[in-house]
């Protein structure tokens, strides 16, 4: 009876806790039991949800397993019209949009098929633009469904690693992404979320800067933590927290996602998240949400209780402060963060912070320093080897800026290579980088920027002026000048003059030397011919009503980032 009287007081605390986080935040009355679960005919699980923390962008939606298969029945979640579809190599692949006469639109990715009617019109548009990859709009006239039509069959196409249906809703006017889990759909979830571990930082510097503090937490049980040293001592003047953590569904036991993070101090809430709203022009502002240069080190994703300077409002709300505690006394002052999933289940952890002697470590910089980098500012370098602009909104956090300048070592290389910041640290927006050529360039047309990092490469076609040449980039890392004069090459196909009547598809595979393919065409006996291109790498041919019987010319035509132009010729019969 002792046990059972301790659970059911902590049951009251972690209710009460529940209570006051829902009235923090606003109320969100969004239409329950409105819409239906999108796929039919599987279990209903998840993949990954609405807000969960992915590279560069919020996870935004929800990923409805499709019992690992594919071709399984996707149906309209509620009454509307096909306003959209978008086919892409990556991003969705095959998607469906629907609007929705309450002013939501529903959004359906990763699609195998349309529903006939939809893929016939969409390949006809197709052949008609030239393109495979298409957006097309409609008149609500035109493929107007009911809740629990059948629209598509589900698949694995464009960014994805596994077959599921990536499921949204949106605000028709706004475009704003909502989280689908606060409309009632059927997933189960008794589960509360799981703190995995607590960071500190010290704000008097840089978040980018520094290496947080790991402080050991241990579970209690009934969705209760505490630190391991239950008093914290802090050494510094300002500090914010950061955590990891997860939440599951019933019956799954994938890590999602969290919902809602709350921080109080001296019981009183002071900054908070929650992800119940994005929009995609927001969306890598996750990179401010997270302590991107650990993550980007290889460490665990850690989650800000506190909003950085160069982040809006974002997913935060500022109920009292930013999140960052000001250490003006030595008294002892209690901390609680609160954790919660969209169907309310609640995790706490608890500790105390004291202030202790100030550690002076010299890492703090100088506020008038010109090679600190701040956010909120236009920063700007130049010198007789490289100009860099980045626009306000750039950066999160200051950094100290350095760069640093080597011979290259490639032979198509035109300048040194210069490193620029850290790959470690995140860039919001576009900035644009200059680079002075260090020997004659024959044809300035062919000069690409090469940015590397990590043994990773990409390139960007250079503008030009005079001996300088610029680009737009969205990560900093090494960058140098090459030109490129190779064509790309044009592998897979088919031996010329081949019988192709048994065969099902042609798949040509073009490679490039700098890995960038910008366009590919393929003509049959003169007129365009639909390859499809999922994933971005093969181009691919299944064999319809476009090619009858008979003799054929094919021609294949491949261009790089720089322009270089490979074409073939192939013949075949069928």
């Amino acid at each position: 009876m002792k046990h059972t009287h301790k659970l059911y007081l902590f049951s009251i605390f972690l209710l009460a806790h529940s209570l006051a986080s829902a009235q923090v935040f606003p109320v969100r009355n969004y239409p329950r039991d409105y819409f239906i679960y999108p796929v039919k005919g599987v279990r209903i699980s998840l993949a990954a949800n609405f807000g969960e923390l992915r590279p560069n962008h919020y996870h935004m939606g929800l990923d409805c397993r499709t019992d690992q298969a594919v071709n399984k029945t996707v149906v309209a979640a509620a009454d509307g019209y096909i306003a959209r579809i978008s086919v892409a190599p990556l991003g969705f692949g095959q998607a469906i949009y629907i609007n929705h006469p309450n002013g939501l639109t529903t959004v359906y990715g990763h699609l195998n098929r349309f529903f006939d009617a939809l893929e016939d019109y969409v390949i006809s548009q197709q052949y008609a633009q030239e393109t495979w990859a298409i957006n097309l709009e409609f008149r609500p006239d035109q493929f107007p469904v009911k809740k629990g039509q059948f629209i598509a069959l589900s698949g694995s196409t464009g960014g994805s690693a596994g077959p599921h249906v990536h499921f949204e809703i949106r605000d028709t006017k706004t475009d704003k992404v909502l989280n689908p889990l606060l409309f009632n759909l059927p997933v189960p979830d008794k589960v509360p979320p799981t703190i995995v571990r607590l960071y500190m930082y010290d704000r008097c510097k840089s978040t980018y800067s520094q290496t947080p503090l790991h402080i050991p937490i241990r579970y209690l049980g009934n969705g209760k933590y505490v630190a391991v040293q239950k008093l914290i001592t802090v050494h510094t003047d300002k500090i914010s927290f950061g955590i990891t953590a997860n939440d599951k569904q019933s019956f799954s036991h994938n890590p999602n996602g969290i919902y809602e993070g709350i921080l109080y101090v001296d019981n009183q809430p002071q900054n908070g998240f929650r992800i119940d709203s994005i929009s995609y022009d927001e969306t890598r502002y996750v990179n401010a949400h997270i302590d991107y240069k650990t993550r980007a080190a290889g460490g665990p994703y850690i989650e800000h209780l506190s909003r950085l300077p160069g982040y809006p409002q974002g997913v935060y709300t500022d109920f009292r402060n930013d999140g960052v505690i000001d250490m003006k006394d030595d008294l002892i002052h209690p901390v609680r963060i609160v954790v919660r999933d969209a169907d309310g289940n609640t995790s706490v952890l608890e500790f105390n912070i004291q202030k202790g002697l100030i550690r002076e470590t010299g890492e703090k910089g100088d506020p008038n320093d010109p090679n600190e980098f701040k956010p909120g500012m236009v920063n700007i370098f130049e010198d007789n080897q490289v100009q860099l602009y980045l626009n306000p909104d750039a950066l999160y956090d200051s950094v100290r800026f350095f760069h640093q300048v080597k011979d290259a070592v490639s032979k198509e290389a035109v300048s040194p290579v210069v490193s620029i910041l850290s790959g470690l640290i995140p860039v919001e927006s576009f900035f644009t980088i200059r680079l002075k050529a260090n020997r004659p360039v024959s044809d300035p047309g062919k000069v690409l920027v090469r940015r590397s990092w990590k043994g990773k490469s990409e390139v960007v076609k250079a503008t030009r002026d005079g001996d300088w040449y610029s680009s737009k980039f969205r990560a900093f890392g090494d960058f140098e000048l090459v030109v490129d004069n190779e064509p790309p090459v044009i592998k897979g196909g088919f031996a010329n003059h081949a019988n192709l009547s048994k065969s099902r598809s042609i798949v040509f595979v073009p490679e490039d030397n700098f890995g960038e393919i910008k366009n590919f065409r393929a003509e049959l006996d003169g007129k365009w011919l639909r390859f499809t291109n999922d994933k971005g790498r093969s181009f691919i041919y299944h064999f319809d009503e476009h090619c009858s019987r008979g003799a054929h010319k094919l021609v294949v035509s491949v261009e790089d980032e720089a322009g270089n132009r490979t074409e073939r010729t192939y013949f075949f019969t069928r």
